[in-house]
């Protein structure tokens, strides 16, 4: 299966995110913890330049939190500001307008030995659909000023939004690219829900979730959906990962006449379940894996 997904107001997005450059600080770029490097948009690098970039790293209470640490480690190394973050329950939120000042010291010294006043941090926020942009930016403005949702593009337009009285944020849409020349890039945003449903194969989404879970976390699979033990996956046979998804479809009641398991109900079940961290925190990329820049 080939996933491509990039509806007419990403175009659109990207046309007014580059209009809007001049306007802009400090970008504040949105990851999944679960999938840093699959949920790094390479255009914002092409778009942004060399515009002061703080990277948080969010969802971090459903992703695998040494896997979370090591990413955290790889972008400072690279000369990145990074930080793990939860837009849902605010963890760490308080300190990004703290980081983001940081990014911009020698700025504001220089206004200030001209004599002028510091004005707010004008930030630009991105990051991919559903990565939780419109959850943080609630957060950080503490009422409800963008719309959000458990599915992607929510958010179909730019809006500046004052977060107290030392920031104002542009909220933008999210933005996928074109074409993923890795096609495991696809697998994992679709996994984790980057996105919509409607125009995938859920049961090829959810072959590579359960393949990818019982090679990296057997146990919390096992233990989720009180699976027997499972096959050896060293030869790579298709049938064994298609007899896991039939044991979980028989475990949570998706069968249809003859006693068949209906394949698409219980790939819906597993990628509803992995998506709300029911099987515990887990993380799809390693950060030794091949990067982008």
């Amino acid at each position: 299966m080939s996933i491509q997904w990039f509806p007419g107001h990403m175009t659109r997005a990207r046309r007014q995110i580059q209009e809007k450059l001049k306007l802009i600080d400090v970008v504040i770029e949105l990851l999944d913890a679960r999938l840093p490097l699959s949920s790094r948009n390479p255009m914002i690098h092409e778009i942004l330049g060399d515009k002061p970039r703080l990277i948080l790293l969010n969802k971090s209470d459903l992703a695998d939190p040494e896997l979370t640490a090591r990413w955290v480690d790889v972008f400072r190394k690279e000369g990145h500001t990074a930080i793990t973050v939860d837009a849902s329950t605010g963890t760490n939120i308080q300190i990004i307008q703290v980081e983001a000042r940081k990014l911009l010291e020698e700025k504001f010294a220089r206004q200030v030995a001209k004599g002028m006043k510091p004005r707010p941090v004008r930030a630009l926020i991105v990051g991919i659909p559903n990565v939780g942009k419109s959850t943080l930016i609630n957060k950080l403005a503490g009422r409800q000023v963008a719309a959000t949702g458990d599915r992607p593009g929510v958010t179909k337009g730019q809006q500046w939004i004052r977060v107290g009285n030392e920031m104002e944020l542009l909220d933008t849409p999210g933005i996928l690219w074109p074409k993923f020349e890795d096609q495991m890039v696809g697998y994992r945003l679709a996994a984790t829900g980057a996105i919509k449903d409607q125009i995938l194969n859920v049961e090829d989404v959810a072959f590579y979730a359960i393949k990818y879970l019982a090679t990296h976390y057997s146990e919390r699979l096992q233990e989720r959906f009180e699976l027997e033990v499972l096959p050896d996956l060293d030869n790579d046979d298709p049938n064994e990962i298609v007899a896991i998804m039939e044991q979980i479809g028989r475990k949570r009641g998706c069968l249809v006449s003859g006693g068949r398991v209906d394949l698409e109900k219980a790939s819906g079940i597993i990628l509803r379940e992995l998506r709300a961290g029911k099987m515990g925190r887990l993380t799809f990329e390693v950060p030794d894996a091949r990067r982008r820049s």
